[in-house]
């Protein structure tokens, strides 16, 4: 057995004195956390929260935080508290009375900024941090500060970041996060992180027997089960989100204590989230169990009992086994806010040797009541909407929404705004709470006669929050004009068409403002054109219907008509008004391969919704019945390439309102049209192999008559060398039955390549999946020179040249002997140094020689210089 002499056993007692005075001097930080919020400006207020071993002597009265814009400051501890289990909490906050005011500073401008704080010691034995003692703990928040998304203050986390709990048995955890500003949160489990924040070296989540997660929208931590007892740390951010952007984020590094114990954590029932009116009251109550029939006690932490008006309560009463909570809140309209508030339950038995605990989020959504006293009224061509101010003073505005006929729903407990879906269109948005009334004119185009419109308005909110919809009130225009409920052609041609106009009459006339005689000025134009030009009138009310021939090009043009309403008497002559202007159908047809796709448009103040397409094949007589469309398109397959095929459309619609023809039926011009092969094939799927002892990349595609055609016949084949080059085509292939080609005799196997397929009628498919081999296809094939040769003549390895290689262009070499003299040199890749020198041509003497070797490579980005410098033994052995 060894023996340590006096010396060694000294030395060692040193040594294990100075290890076992590190821990205690240095073990103490066990948790952190910082937050922030906002002061005024690009002023900004930080809190930094630690957590620490009470005995250690390694205390912090002062720490040093860096603002993230280059500038550091030395926050003042403003509170100690000791905790059981000898934990203390420490805060670094602003606090002028005591002269802590560095924790709050000014920024430059706007960015994003990262406000860290490390601090050199953990404590000791963290199990699943490497030499815990001497990893620094760092924590970061992230600071956006942005004029276009507003001020921000960072989320609080209310529950504390040191936690028990038991092996084998299931451990929950929740950050307790709220945001004062309603801004959405997400949480990620993280590395915890060390020196300069990068993660800390060999760092592992905790182990479990089951799983270990995070809940990424309730942040919610189940650790099922832990397997060793011991102090684990874990980090979790939690992000802020505002519009859909990131715009900061805090990050806890926290410790969780397992050791060992036999009784299983509480119970909560299962709760179920909420809405409530804004200015009504909510109750609910919260039952927890403890199985092993000890004692178990509640609470309650979340964004309602932080409200600085009406803030909730929540009262426990105890029993045996049980226990019993009351959440009441009287909620405000200052609560109303877009996204829920959170409240987290937390049951914690009275087990020992620690305390379980389960945990339960509820999510409670606060909304505005719906404006009141909605009332329409029809004024000319426009309507008149009112609503009620909304009781909730701290609304900002309206949106009010218009549909064409009422729509029966009542929003749902937890609906607010609109459904998609609905048919409601958005006409107006009020940036007043005081703005509660608007005239609706269809932005100025005139709303239209013979349509039931129907209202809805909600109040809208700072953060985009919505109340509930009010309810729907409806009205109708006064119908004191021609309604056009027909623009029908009846002949197709490019110079003698004929187009069936009709509309219907006025019946709600003023008569004492417009005692008549009455006339009917009749305007027509082509859809394409800007104005308006008078084609006829008619002097009698009940003469509504006219028949247009003149000049009308219905083959090439769509044409729309209005009709102009006046009392026509010869002493009062005026406009009464206008109808709104209607236009034909007009289909146009697109070829494609065995198959025209037709598409039909009108504008029209009545909706059609339903179509019947006609069809007559070259050389019938007759037109037939095709098909039925809902839609206003329709793709006729199956036909038969270069044969003429002639359509036309049936409309059929309606106004919705009675008083008005039903249905209303309108035809298109007859247009014709021949399907042709103008569809190219699906692109191939290209796969590459690489041979490097030849150096020759091998294509193969699919054959797209095999997938999406059947008239493929031949391929482009495409290759670039440098991947900034364009694709170029270097061979083509025929029939389509062969898919194989060989790029051989290559100068290097770098490079891209892509297929494209063409059929009969020289349409050209897409290209393939672009595939680029780069030297890496041949790890073993880069220009590697050998470390001795032996030039003796037997015919073996009588040359100093390479191993085989691929992707050099050229290369050059010198080689030298001890002294610094060249012996040879080359500016051939294969060097072929056969022991000589090369200007005596004398034999070189054994023994080592040395080299530099420049080569030239080809990439993918082209060719690049690599610098070879080695050594190679000169061996002659035996002749």
């Amino acid at each position: 057995m060894a023996r340590f002499t006096k010396h060694k056993t000294g030395f060692l007692f040193s040594i294990l004195v100075l290890l076992w005075s590190i821990p205690a001097l240095a073990t103490h930080q066990r948790a952190a956390e910082i937050t922030f919020r906002h002061i005024e400006g690009y002023t900004y207020e930080i809190t930094l929260i630690t957590y620490t071993f009470t005995p250690s002597p390694a205390d912090r009265p002062t720490l040093d935080v860096l603002w993230g814009d280059g500038t550091m400051s030395t926050l003042l501890r403003t509170e100690k508290i000791n905790l059981p289990n000898l934990i203390s909490r420490n805060v670094y906050r602003y606090v002028p009375d005591v002269g802590a005011t560095t924790a709050r500073h000014t920024y430059p401008g706007p960015g994003i900024y990262n406000i860290s704080m490390e601090d050199p010691n953990r404590n000791y034995g963290v199990i699943n941090i490497p030499n815990s003692v001497n990893t620094p703990i760092y924590v970061e928040t992230q600071l956006l500060i942005n004029p276009f998304l507003g001020v921000n203050n960072s989320p609080e986390l209310l529950n504390p970041p040191v936690d028990n709990g038991c092996t084998g048995q299931p451990f929950y955890h929740n950050t307790g996060a709220y945001d004062p500003d309603g801004d959405s949160l997400s949480y990620a489990l993280i590395y915890c992180r060390g020196v300069r924040g990068y993660e800390v070296n060999g760092y592992t989540f905790p182990d479990a027997s089951e799983s270990f997660s995070l809940d990424p929208v309730s942040g919610e931590l189940e650790w099922k089960n832990p397997v060793m007892q011991g102090e684990y740390n874990i980090a979790i951010l939690v992000e802020e989100w505002r519009s859909g952007v990131r715009i900061g984020y805090v990050t806890r590094d926290m410790q969780i204590n397992i050791v060992a114990c036999d009784h299983e954590p509480p119970i909560i029932e299962s709760l179920d989230d909420t809405c409530i009116l804004a200015g009504t009251y909510l109750e609910f109550p919260v039952h927890g169990i403890d199985p092993d029939a000890g004692i178990v006690s509640l609470s309650a932490s979340g964004g309602p009992f932080e409200q600085s008006t009406s803030p909730a309560f929540f009262e426990e009463v105890s029993a045996p086994f049980e226990v019993w909570g009351l959440f009441q809140w009287q909620s405000i309209c200052r609560h109303v806010r877009k996204l829920p508030y959170q409240v987290y339950i937390k049951a914690t038995d009275n087990g020992e040797p620690v305390n379980l605990v389960k945990t339960k989020t509820i999510n409670i959504k606060v909304i505005a009541p719906a404006p009141e006293n909605i009332q329409c009224e029809a004024l000319g061509q426009s309507t008149i909407v009112k609503w009620n101010q909304s009781i909730c003073t701290n609304a900002i505005g309206y949106k009010l929404y218009r549909k064409n006929g009422p729509y029966e729903w009542e929003p749902g407990y937890c609906e607010t705004g609109i459904p998609n879906g609905s048919g409601y269109k958005l006409v107006h948005e009020a940036v007043s709470i005081e703005d509660t009334s608007f005239r609706d004119d269809d932005q100025g185009q005139g709303l239209t006669h013979g349509i039931l419109y129907c209202y809805r308005v909600i109040a809208l909110f700072a953060d985009g929050a919505e109340s509930y919809a009010s309810e729907e009130s409806c009205v109708s225009l006064k119908k004191d004009v021609p309604v056009i409920t027909n623009v029908s052609i009846l002949k197709t041609d490019n110079s003698n068409g004929k187009i069936h106009l009709a509309w219907s009459k006025p019946t709600e006339i003023d008569e004492i403002q417009a005692p008549g005689p009455y006339k009917y000025i009749i305007s027509r134009k082509k859809t394409t054109d800007p104005d308006f030009e008078v084609l006829d009138s008619l002097s009698l009310l009940n003469d509504t219907i006219y028949s247009d021939t003149k000049g009308l090009n219905t083959f090439d043009n769509s044409w729309a008509y209005r009709i102009d309403f006046y009392n026509d008497s010869p002493s009062e002559r005026f406009l009464i008004g206008k109808s709104k202007s209607a236009s034909s159908e007009f289909l146009t047809i697109n070829s494609s391969d065995e198959a025209l796709e037709l598409s039909w448009q009108s504008s029209t103040p009545w909706v059609s919704d339903s179509f019947n397409i006609y069809r007559k094949e070259e050389g019938q007589s007759e037109f037939e019945f095709l098909s039925h469309s809902k839609q206003r398109m329709f793709r006729d397959e199956g036909l038969i390439n270069h044969k003429q095929y002639c359509y036309y459309i049936e409309a059929i619609g309606s106004y919705g309102t009675p008083g008005f023809v039903e249905p209303i039926i309108n035809f298109s011009q007859e247009h014709c049209a021949r399907p042709y092969d103008n569809e190219p094939p699906c692109p191939p799927i290209l796969n590459i192999t690489t041979y490097c002892d030849e150096a020759d990349n091998e294509l193969t595609w699919t054959n797209p008559n095999h997938i999406c055609a059947s008239d493929v016949e031949k391929y482009y084949i495409y290759y670039k060398m440098v991947i900034t080059d364009s694709l170029q085509i270097i061979d083509s292939i025929a029939p389509a039955t062969d898919t194989i080609f060989l790029h051989e005799n290559l100068p290097t196997i770098a490079g891209c390549y892509a297929v494209s397929a063409l059929d009969s009628n020289r349409n050209e498919s897409q290209l393939s999946n672009i595939i680029c081999v780069s030297m890496e296809a041949c790890p073993g094939y880069s220009y590697q020179l050998p470390n001795v040769f032996t030039p003796n003549g037997d015919g073996y390895n009588d040359y100093f040249i390479p191993f085989p290689y691929v992707n050099v262009e050229r290369a050059e070499i010198e080689i030298f002997n001890r002294w610094g003299a060249i012996v040879y040199k080359s500016s051939d890749p294969e060097i072929l140094w056969d022991g000589k020198h090369y200007q005596s041509n004398s034999d070189c003497a054994e023994g080592s020689y040395f080299y530099i070797s420049t080569v030239w490579e080809y990439h993918l980005n082209g060719l690049s210089e690599r610098q070879i410098k080695g050594a190679v033994q000169l061996l002659r052995g035996k002749q």
